[in-house]
C-alpha cells in the first residue's frame, strides 16, 4: 500500500478550529508536529490540547499561541506548568489508570492524536515506542491519527504495535529523543534514603519505582538483591545495571513471569537501546498495567513513589504546592494501593526530609489548597534520609511521634509544638 508521507505543515491541517488533539508524551513527544501545530495559531480558534507528560521547548505559553489553543493536561510537566496556571489551561485530577476510560466512552472525545512512532516493519506495523500508556486507547479513539515516524524511536513490543493504514499521516523525521539522567542529582541524603528503603525490599520482590534521584538511587542500592522483579507505569535508567547483572531476572513474578512490564520508559539513550526490539520487556496499555486487580497478583510487590509533603496524620500531597499545580496524581495510588493488596507488598513514600530551600516535608497541616494524592488510610512506610515510619495500623498520635521522628532534626520540636497545639 502507497503511504500517505507528507511533511509536518501539510499533516497539521488536518486539525480544524474546536478539535480537541491527544499530543503523545514523555520521551515520545511529536515535537515536530506539535510546531507545525502551534505555528497555525493565527487561523485557528479553540483547539483544545490534552496529555500526559511531555518534553521539549513546545511554546505553549506563547500568548499568540494561548489565543488559539487551550491546554486541558492530564498531567502537569514543567513545560506546562505556567499555562495551566493561567487562563488558557487547566488540569484534570485523574488516576493514570482510568485516562484511557475517558477516551473509551467518550467523556474526553478525541478528533486528532499527534504520535511519534518507529519506522514500520517488514509487515507495515510501527511502535509506539518509548510511550504506549495512554497513547494506545487515544490511537483506537482519536478520529485522525497523524504519526512522526522517526528511525531514533526504539521498537517496544507488548501493545504498541500500530498498522501504518491506521495513520492518515506520516512525517518523516530523525531527530534525538529526549534524555534525562539523574545521577548527578543524587547526593547524601538521597543515598540514606535509599539505605532505609532497600533494607524494606526482599530478594525476589516486584518493584515499581518513579523517576527522579531518590528512585535511581534506591535501584542503585539493589546491586546484593536476588531475583527483583518490575512491574511499573515507567520504566528508568535505574534498572539497567541490574539487568545488565542478572539482578532483575523477573523469575519470580506470578503475572508476566520472565519479563519486565511497563507502560512508558524515560531516561538515556542507554535506556532506548536497552528497551528496543527486547521481548524481555512489555510495554503495555496503562489501563492494564496500573491496574490494582492486576498488580496484586504479584506477590512482595514494593511501590516507592514520592511526595511534596506529608502531614502528621499521614497525609500525602504530591501534585500540588498549595493550589499551584506542579504536577499530577498519576499512578501512585495505583500502585500504593496495589502493593498494599499484594502478599508480602509494601507500599512506600521515599522522599528527603526538607526542600531545597530547607523547608520541612513532614508539615503539620498541608498547604491551605493543597491535593491530597495519597489519603492517610492508604500511607504503610514513609522514609527520609532519617529513617523509616510505618504507620498502618497505628492511630494518630502514634502516627505524628513516628512521623516527626524522621523529620530534620532542626524541624522536630516546632513539629512536636505543632501537634500538642492541635489538641493532641
Amino acid at each position: 500500500m502507497e503511504l500517505p508521507w507528507m511533511p509536518s505543515e501539510q499533516a497539521v491541517r488536518m486539525v480544524h478550529s474546536g478539535d480537541r488533539v491527544f499530543l503523545q508524551g514523555s520521551a515520545a513527544t511529536p515535537v515536530r508536529l506539535v510546531h507545525a501545530l502551534l505555528a497555525r495559531h493565527a487561523e485557528l480558534r479553540d483547539v483544545e490540547l490534552t496529555a500526559i507528560s511531555t518534553f521539549g521547548e513546545l511554546g505553549f505559553e506563547r500568548p499568540e499561541v494561548q489565543r488559539s489553543f487551550f491546554l486541558n493536561a492530564l498531567f502537569v510537566s514543567a513545560n506546562m506548568r505556567s499555562t495551566v496556571a493561567g487562563p488558557h489551561g487547566d488540569y484534570v485530577p485523574v488516576f493514570l489508570s482510568e485516562i484511557p476510560r475517558l477516551f473509551d466512552q467518550g467523556i474526553l472525545p478525541l478528533d486528532v492524536a499527534l504520535v511519534h512512532v518507529s519506522p514500520p516493519d517488514k509487515h507495515g506495523f510501527c511502535s509506539l515506542g518509548t510511550s504506549v500508556d495512554i497513547a494506545r486507547s487515544a490511537v483506537r479513539n482519536a478520529r485522525t491519527v497523524i504519526a512522526q515516524v522517526n528511525p531514533n524511536m526504539p521498537r517496544t513490543l507488548g501493545d504498541g504495535q500500530v498498522h501504518a493504514s491506521r495513520f492518515a499521516a506520516l512525517v518523516q523525521v530523525d531527530d534525538a529523543l529526549p534524555e534525562v539522567d539523574y545521577a548527578a542529582s543524587i547526593g547524601p541524603a538521597e543515598q540514606a534514603v535509599a539505605r532505609h528503603v532497600s533494607g524494606l525490599i526482599d530478594d525476589g520482590a516486584t518493584l515499581q519505582m518513579g523517576i527522579g534521584a531518590i528512585p535511581d538511587a534506591i535501584l542503585g542500592a539493589l546491586g546484593g538483591h536476588k531475583d527483583l522483579g518490575i512491574h511499573t507505569e515507567m520504566c528508568s535508567n535505574g534498572i539497567i545495571e541490574l539487568v545488565e547483572r542478572g539482578v532483575i531476572t523477573n523469575a519470580r513474578k506470578k503475572k508476566h513471569r520472565g519479563r519486565i512490564v511497563t507502560a512508558f520508559a524515560f531516561g538515556t539513550r542507554r535506556l532506548y537501546d536497552l528497551v528496543d526490539d527486547n521481548p524481555s520487556f512489555a510495554f503495555l496499555d496503562v489501563q492494564y498495567v496500573n491496574d490494582t486487580k492486576v498488580i496484586r497478583e504479584n506477590p512482595k510487590v514494593v511501590a516507592v513513589n514520592s511526595a511534596i509533603e506529608v502531614d502528621l496524620t499521614g497525609q500525602v500531597c504530591a501534585d500540588s504546592i498549595g493550589t499551584y499545580q506542579y504536577s499530577g496524581v498519576g499512578g501512585q495510588m495505583d500502585f500504593m494501593r496495589g502493593a498494599a493488596l499484594s502478599e508480602g507488598g509494601k507500599p512506600i513514600i521515599a522522599m528527603c526530609s526538607t526542600t531545597g530551600k530547607g523547608q520541612s516535608k513532614i508539615v503539620p497541616y498541608l498547604r491551605q489548597g493543597a491535593g491530597v494524592v495519597t489519603t492517610r488510610a492508604h500511607v504503610h512506610y514513609v522514609a527520609t534520609e532519617h529513617g523509616v515510619a510505618y504507620l498502618y495500623g497505628r492511630n494518630l498520635e502514634q502516627r505524628a511521634k513516628a512521623l516527626i521522628a524522621i523529620a530534620a532534626p532542626e524541624h522536630r520540636e516546632a513539629l512536636e509544638r505543632a501537634w500538642r497545639e492541635r489538641g493532641r
